[in-house]
């Protein structure tokens, strides 16, 4: 598969989806939504998705001189058409993916970027990145599910200064409020987010998946679903092969080798 906006690269049961438009800060046309949805499509084994951003950026939002459909992304139609056919289809794909998501952000993540950062299950971030909802801005609102998000993740209180005060949140204050995993030092963005990705590749990926799964409804339905849903899902996961050797593994008092199966 050929990318014009991404690079995707797999190994170790690791794939590495790289936003490919430095030049731009890595601003983000629809194609480049299509073309990571197309990626999570193809992701050939792959236990842990691990996205980021070529250069000084990881995304500094979606890019106002893009034009799709004949229409301008930056009019309120062309916007419309963008989220629809484009945007939310990917934040929709990523929410339904059975493996965890990595982010790792190395500067700025503004607009959609901001959103896109944040809809994982581990944002890490350099010192040096912020996370901004610009949109107030440009006279917009905020996307890509960040209403949806961002209270859940801080609060409505906080939810409401990012977006409807448009300041940076520099990223060891975003560790503070608990908007993102974990803060590091730019250096060490990298080999920190590729030791978390090691780590979950070679977890009980099945059970990983059902947990990112009940997590993401957890907070919309009442505790009687909660439990069904849990149950549900012990009774998908106990039945794998990885459930087995980690009762071998516990009982023989070693540490469980997980297949992903």
């Amino acid at each position: 598969m050929t990318y014009e906006n991404i690079r995707l690269d797999i190994a170790e049961n690791i794939a590495t989806i790289t936003l490919n438009r430095p030049e731009r800060l890595n601003a983000m046309p629809p194609q480049m939504a299509d073309e990571i949805g197309t990626a999570l499509d193809h992701l050939e084994g792959a236990r842990v998705v691990l996205i980021t951003g070529e250069g000084r950026a990881f995304c500094s939002g979606a890019d106002l001189a893009a034009r799709g459909e004949g229409a301008s992304v930056s009019g309120g139609q062309g916007a419309y058409n963008a989220l629809s056919k484009s945007y939310n289809p990917l934040m929709l794909k990523r929410a339904k993916l059975n493996v965890p998501i990595i982010t790792a952000v190395n500067g700025p993540a503004a607009g959609v970027g901001c959103s896109l950062a944040l809809a994982s299950d581990f944002a890490i971030a350099g010192k040096s990145a912020y996370f901004l909802q610009a949109f107030v801005n440009i006279g917009l609102v905020p996307d890509g599910g960040a209403s949806w998000v961002l209270p859940r993740l801080v609060g409505k209180a906080r939810a409401t200064e990012m977006m409807l005060l448009g300041e940076k949140i520099p990223a060891e204050k975003a560790a503070d409020w608990g908007l993102i995993y974990k803060c590091v030092d730019d250096a060490e963005l990298m080999a920190e987010a590729r030791a978390l990705a090691v780590r979950l590749a070679n977890g009980p990926t099945v059970a990983l998946g059902i947990m990112r799964q009940n997590l993401a409804v957890a907070l919309n339905v009442d505790y009687a679903t909660a439990l069904v849903r849990e149950a549900e899902g012990q009774r998908i996961a106990g039945d794998t092969q990885d459930a087995r050797e980690g009762a071998i593994a516990f009982l023989q008092k070693r540490k469980a080798e997980f297949k992903g199966q």
